[in-house]
């Protein structure tokens, strides 16, 4: 069990367009049944640690902070089929876009946490995960919002807490100052960085969204940044 949590301001949107027929009935019918329970203080004011049994087998655990409209996630959980993936993502109409990604595709390796990703931190137990993904993450440019970002100690903290020791985190943003934070926040908490590469040099196994799409319409040169939990 950890620690009650105090009550945290969340920064970013909830709710955007109206949303289509579809995606009311993937959210009426699909989002109980793939929600992880127990992550909300709400449902579990204790913070008792989650039972991840929700992946049947020993399964190693992977989470996407931000999945946007689900792309990546469905297409690592279809390539990794022995791996359990957690994807977090408070803004609804992306959490219905994905849920109409995961029907079409038949994943069945997959979890939700259609909220606050510090949530999940608080409840997963310590040294749980073996791989955490952060892609074109909020940039929050304006500098008084700086502090909003994933890369600052308050949510990296967390983040060291439930990785394993070796586990690896990757970044990916086309925001240069957001590069320049990560570089200089990241390993403040706990992670060695082992690569930093540009356009044309991502992973073996990414898939480009449709956020890098439009960054590299509009001129905007992607940044892969790979770390790994320091023992």
């Amino acid at each position: 069990m950890t620690e009650p949590t105090e009550r945290r301001n969340f920064y970013g949107r909830v709710h955007g367009k109206t949303l289509r027929a579809s995606q009311k009935d993937y959210l009426a019918h699909d989002l109980e049944t793939l929600r992880l329970r127990g992550v909300v203080p709400e449902e579990n004011p204790d913070r008792t640690l989650l039972d991840l049994t929700v992946f049947p087998g020993a399964r190693p655990l992977w989470v996407e902070v931000g999945f946007g409209g689900g792309e990546h996630l469905v297409h690592m959980a279809a390539r990794y089929p022995d791996v359990g993936i957690i994807g977090c993502e408070p803004f609804v109409n992306g959490v219905a876009m994905l849920l109409g990604k995961i029907r079409q595709a038949g994943a069945t390796n997959l979890a939700i946490h259609p909220g606050d990703v510090r949530d999940l931190f608080d409840v997963l137990p310590a040294a749980s995960v073996e791989k955490v993904f952060l892609n074109y993450p909020d940039p929050w440019p304006k500098a008084r919002h700086h502090r909003r970002r994933f890369v600052t100690p308050g949510y990296l903290a967390l983040l060291a807490r439930v990785m394993k020791p070796g586990a690896e985190f990757r970044v990916a943003t086309d925001i240069p100052d957001y590069v320049r934070q990560t570089l200089e926040e990241v390993p403040r908490a706990g992670f060695d960085l082992i690569s930093q590469t540009g356009e044309g040099q991502a992973w073996e196994d990414w898939i480009s969204t449709r956020y890098e799409q439009k960054a590299l319409r509009e001129g905007r040169m992607p940044h892969y940044l790979t770390f790994r939990r320091a023992a």
